[in-house]
């Protein structure tokens, strides 16, 4: 029985779907007339990689009302999670290989702040569903990142925890859980304080 777990990010943890992402939604906005004329940019989606959904398309159009955003929000979503399953992100060097030797000692959840279905779009696509033991996404329950690590916690009755991440609010989530944090410095954040450190995803081999 595995008494010990790694939680993880998604986005610059794991993958990086950045240009997926764009594609797909850059598809899905074309079916607004406001924003039919509109492209959105690698580095627009990568400044806000890691905020919670509604965060996220409330900072890329602000000029749309509270509905309006949402609406994009959903269709965006919709063709997103069907894209990404479909053609996948870009996984980092040696995930799969250090994801089956953690797999062995510790239980391995993801904890994203992606809408419903995204981790399973990630999942499905590069076909990793064996080594992972809980999954909980923002859009499911639109709960902040460190109460949905504490949730995934108590549901898979573990205490020592540790979460890997990339960004600042990674790491603020992390300390709402009550757990050690490792920064994964690839990533797309820059985080100053952490527990641990690693420099590319299979550092966690040495780690644990």
């Amino acid at each position: 029985m595995k008494s010990k777990g790694i939680f993880f990010d998604l986005d610059g943890t794991m993958w990086d779907a950045t240009d997926r992402i764009r594609e797909s939604w850059n598809i899905a906005i074309k079916e607004f007339d406001e924003l039919k004329d509109r492209e959105i940019t690698a580095e627009e989606l990568q400044s806000v990689m890691g905020m919670p959904m509604d965060a996220i398309v409330e900072k890329l159009f602000p000029e749309l009302s509270k509905d309006k955003q949402l609406e994009v929000l959903d269709r965006c979503c919709e063709v997103e999670n069907k894209y990404l399953e479909e053609h996948g992100g870009i996984l980092y060097p040696e995930l799969e290989s250090t994801l089956e030797y953690l797999s062995e000692k510790y239980v391995l959840c993801v904890v994203s702040n992606g809408q419903a279905g995204y981790i399973q779009s990630f999942i499905n696509a590069h076909s990793l569903g064996r080594y992972f033991d809980d999954i909980q996404n923002w859009g499911d329950n639109q709960v902040p990142k460190g109460e949905n690590i504490k949730l995934v916690m108590e549901r898979n009755n573990l205490k020592d925890v540790v979460y890997v991440g990339d960004t600042k609010g990674d790491a603020d989530s992390a300390k709402i859980a009550g757990i050690p944090f490792v920064y994964a410095e690839y990533g797309f954040g820059h985080v100053d304080e952490y527990d641990y450190k690693i420099e590319k995803f299979e550092d966690l081999k040495k780690l644990f």
